[in-house]
């Protein structure tokens, strides 16, 4: 509780500023690369931070082959469902382990936990959605990773610790689960549903490796695939070749992660009041 020296304050800021240059510095070049002319490349190897001539010709080119589009309203569809699906089966499952009166609620408890601790392995989980008629099915992208059971610990917690005089309350005004779940515990559980929503979401939306073992149709394969195929192992995109020679190869690849990673930071910003308040209440007992 001791005031800080300036000493410390300066060293804190330099900690500080050291660390949004690293984050920062990376992906303000992959943004101005997006933007680079031919020109602007073959005179900064490398990441261009500043294009003296800025263009959107990358852009133009990754969009007039339709394969990133697509794979793009992939994403966005398999983030909105499975996000909304995974939230919604994970706020009943929390609420209802939350419950002491609840038969074989612990056993479940255990069974979520033994999930996080230990992992089946990958030929076992690809046998079990090929089994189930998941294979090469978009729902192969959201079923495997639909409950985390981090998100549903903290949500159980949370709710645990709401007081138990709520729910007494809605008892005696004749409240069945239902109701007290959607009227009462819901409304005072926003910031912790924020952050476990966004965690799923930013599941989703990265979920390469899913779609890399579960798909095998280049059709149906979500933007991070593509951003896989294309960017890192340098493969060229079926249906952008006609165009591809509107912008250098550099920026191309820049402008497709680019758009990969601006929508999750366009949503953090709006959520980000709710992340430490919701984690630290569904995580801390008392």
């Amino acid at each position: 509780m001791e005031k800080p020296t300036r000493t410390g304050l300066f060293l804190k800021g330099l900690v500080l500023f050291l660390v949004v240059a690293a984050v920062a510095y990376p992906l303000l070049g992959v943004i101005g690369t997006s933007f680079a002319s031919q020109s602007d490349i073959i005179r900064s190897p490398g990441l261009v931070l500043w294009p003296d001539h800025p263009t959107l010709d990358a852009y133009r080119t990754v969009f007039s082959g339709g394969v990133v589009t697509h794979a793009l309203l992939i994403s966005v569809g398999v983030t909105l469902v499975g996000t909304a699906t995974s939230v919604l089966v994970t706020i009943g499952m929390a609420y209802g382990l939350s419950r002491r009166e609840v038969t074989g609620s612990r056993f479940i408890l255990m069974t979520a936990l033994f999930t996080m601790l230990f992992d089946p392995g990958i030929i076992p989980k690809f046998l079990t959605v090929k089994e189930l008629g998941l294979y090469n099915t978009l729902a192969s992208l959201v079923m495997p990773t639909l409950v985390s059971a981090f998100n549903l610990v903290v949500l159980r917690s949370f709710f645990m610790n709401l007081p138990e005089e709520l729910y007494d309350a809605a008892k005696v005004d004749g409240a069945g689960d239902l109701r007290t779940l959607v009227r009462i515990v819901l409304p005072l559980s926003k910031a912790v549903i924020a952050v476990i929503s966004l965690f799923y979401a930013v599941t989703y939306w990265n979920a390469f490796f899913n779609a890399m073992l579960y798909l095998s149709d280049n059709d149906k394969w979500p933007l991070s695939m593509v951003l896989r195929t294309f960017v890192l192992q340098g493969q060229s995109l079926e249906g952008a070749s006609a165009g591809e020679a509107l912008a250098p190869q550099q920026a191309v690849q820049m402008a497709v992660l680019v758009i990969a990673v601006v929508p999750i930071l366009c949503v953090y910003p709006f959520l980000q009041r709710y992340f430490t308040k919701g984690v630290l209440t569904g995580a801390i007992k008392g």
